[in-house]
């Protein structure tokens, strides 16, 4: 071959290599403004689900992330808990389930991004919010400039940057964002230089973020951080002990203020409703929009489905475009080498409220040990939607119809609703539901979007209503149907329970439509679901609900209850929890474990329980009326026989319990049983 003919080659080839590279860069270009994010030159509305991968053991990883996806995540979001990898000084643990580079890797394979974020304190409920106790031996002030303490911090980074090299965004990794710290009200310069730290040591991402409560003492400058927003339904925070308390009702309302009202109430005080400033030149996007809720020692919340739905879609009908779920993946707390890992109020910071020692399930879509919970299923519907339609709804302006009403908890004297809207297309947003509150139907209800007054006769919007109807698109003009998806050239409606289904298409009003599911279209390729189908479409078999059979497992008492143990208040004016030594005079039960394979499911009654296995705490439960479980292929496989504690409930406790509870004093078990994953 002639030197002619090589350097032809040769050029050819370095010719398309830049091709290709080119076009990997543009297949992954990452851009924002004040309405969206912008993928590949596409407006998108993604999906964000917290998992904490050092709550869940390494094996099952891959499942979790694989679940989540089916549920329509798109953009895995983490905490890196510095105490979960440098509990001692100076001996980093990236070992089993602390192995982050191991749960990206994984993330990589299954193409969704991960947002990481970094501390150094991340509260989440972790001992000392995630700032190993030596720090607090070094005599530095934490969380601000203070040179000793970002040495550490510095050195922190270092090590994660050991975990994310060559996984970053630029690189074709997952990692696309980083959060610094987490709700930090103080100066933006501390901020800064969390950034400018991981700037230098190699971190190079398309955006990073940080949450948008409470309001910075001084103003970051604009494009430096992406401000990430939440609600909660509930909070195990409050100094409550009374059902409804806090200001989370104003969650079920649509509005155009993104700050929330009620998160970590216990420490910040409510501001009022107003936009921060600044706030109007980012997209509107949430971090932690309440999954599920823990419970707390002292405050034991019970999460509905409906909840976690309902603020989903006031959140999209007032603007959000980006939802992002706190926890979407519930988890356990790794074991520590010096102490407990939870947040309690014996400990010098962090210590607002005391938390099981190991259960950090969070009444998530996926629970402690990867449980499809109902509003797994209840919250796909949106997010099918999102992925379908979120190029469309990422430009559109929101109108609030009713933003001259009054608000207060449990209005019901008029509908809520909202719509988003761009030309001649919109969507129509309606929540008729308040946890706690027994909103009424609507009667008479007509809308008038983009010039499409619908529908032809005023309808009922039944109590409980939450939904999404389309106006002028995929060649809808008008449904008073939920839009699902559009896929193949297919369009899927939900029919809504109590809600005569029209449909306004090619110059025909369908009236009184029914449901005929995905065996026929009720319209050429128009297909209407019921709600059970809406909710698994494009799900195989096995993803799907399957009814549970339980088998029963057979348990002794071994040990009466002793003395009731005293109950005290802590450091932050609520119940404190029992400590281990109180568990000595715990009713004592054992079991042995039929298959390793299964959940275990315990049904009791009580003040707290905890499980253990050759003598060691696996799963502790603060109870609330819900059931009690543990994975049971977490074990060793030489473990045969399980021991469960049950501090009795005392009468008059100072605990605020679910009317889902059975609050008699004592303690029992129900039932024991497990059942098949």
């Amino acid at each position: 071959m002639n030197n002619n003919l090589i350097r032809k080659v040769m050029l050819c080839w370095v010719l398309s290599l830049l091709a290709t590279v080119g076009m990997h860069a543009t297949e992954r270009e990452v851009k924002w403004d004040e309405k969206s994010l912008i993928l590949n030159g596409k407006r998108v509305c993604p999906v964000m689900g917290e998992i904490h991968y050092s709550r869940v053991p390494a094996d099952e990883w891959t499942e979790a992330v694989r679940k989540m996806k089916q549920g329509g995540v798109t953009v895995i979001a983490c905490y890196v808990f510095w105490n979960h990898i440098e509990e001692i000084e100076n001996q980093f643990d990236w070992s089993g389930q602390r192995n982050l580079r191991s749960f990206l890797e994984i993330c990589k394979n299954e193409n969704l991004p991960v947002i990481l974020r970094v501390g150094p304190f991340c509260h989440g409920e972790v001992r000392l919010g995630g700032i190993p106790d030596w720090v607090f031996t070094k005599g530095c002030k934490t969380r601000s400039e203070d040179p000793a303490f970002l040495e550490y911090v510095t050195r922190l980074y270092r090590q994660i940057y050991t975990q994310v090299q060559g996984l970053q965004w630029k690189d074709g990794g997952p990692v696309m964002a980083m959060q610094f710290d987490n709700e930090y009200r103080g100066r933006s310069e501390y901020l800064m230089h969390l950034k400018k730290i991981a700037n230098e040591i190699g971190f190079d991402l398309p955006f990073y973020t940080r949450t948008g409560w409470p309001q910075l003492a001084t103003p970051i400058p604009l494009g430096e951080m992406i401000p990430l927003y939440g609600d909660y339904a509930d909070g195990f925070w409050d100094r409550s002990i009374k059902e409804a308390a806090g200001e989370y009702w104003r969650a079920f309302n649509f509005r155009p203020f993104r700050i929330s009202t009620a998160i970590a109430s216990e420490q910040l005080k409510y501001t009022g409703d107003n936009m921060n400033k600044g706030e109007e030149g980012y997209p509107y996007f949430t971090c932690e929009l309440g999954g599920g809720m823990m419970t707390s020692y002292h405050r034991r919340v019970y999460l509905y489905p409906e909840d976690a739905y309902s603020l989903a879609i006031v959140k999209l009908g007032s603007g959000s475009n980006l939802l992002g779920y706190y926890m979407y993946h519930g988890g356990t707390n790794p074991d520590g080498k010096l102490n407990y890992l939870n947040e309690m109020q014996r400990t010098i910071e962090t210590n607002w409220n005391d938390l099981p020692v190991k259960s950090y399930d969070f009444q998530a879509p996926l629970n402690e040990v990867g449980y499809r919970n109902p509003h797994y299923y209840l919250l796909r519907k949106i997010h099918l939607f999102v992925q379908d339609f979120g190029d469309v709804l990422a430009s559109m302006e929101t109108t609030f119809p009713q933003a001259d009403k009054p608000i207060s908890k449990g209005v019901d004297s008029y509908l809520r609703w909202s719509y988003r809207s761009q030309g001649n297309q919109g969507f129509v947003f309606i929540n008729n539901y308040e946890r706690f509150q027994n909103l009424t139907a609507k009667k008479n209800i007509q809308f008038n979007v983009c010039g499409v007054k619908f529908p032809e006769n005023p309808t009922v919007i039944p109590a409980g209503t939450m939904c999404i109807f389309p106006v002028n698109i995929a060649g809808i003009k008008y449904a008073t149907a939920q839009i699902i998806a559009q896929r193949d050239d297919k369009i899927y409606l939900e029919q809504i329970a109590g809600v005569l289904t029209e449909i306004s298409v090619s110059g025909k009003v369908l009236k009184n439509v029914k449901a005929l599911g995905l065996a026929k279209p009720v319209y050429k390729n128009i297909y209407l679901l019921s709600s059970s189908d809406a909710s698994t479409l494009f799900l195989n078999e096995n993803e799907k609900p399957h009814e549970t059979k339980m088998q029963a497992v057979t348990f002794n008492k071994i040990q009466e209850a002793g003395t009731l143990r005293k109950i005290t208040i802590g450091f932050g004016g609520v119940t404190e929890e029992p400590v281990d030594s109180d568990f000595n005079d715990a009713a004592v039960y054992t079991f042995t474990v039929p298959n390793h394979e299964d959940i275990l499911d315990v049904e009791y009654q009580g003040d707290c329980a905890r499980l253990y296995a050759d003598g060691k705490l696996i799963d502790d439960n603060f109870y609330n009326g819900r059931h009690f479980q543990y994975a049971l292929w977490r074990l060793p496989k030489n473990c045969e026989q399980l021991e469960l504690r049950i501090l009795p409930l005392q009468k008059d406790a100072p605990i605020y319990f679910p009317r889902e509870a059975d609050t008699t004093s004592g303690e029992k078990i129900i039932n024991i049983n497990v059942f098949k994953r």
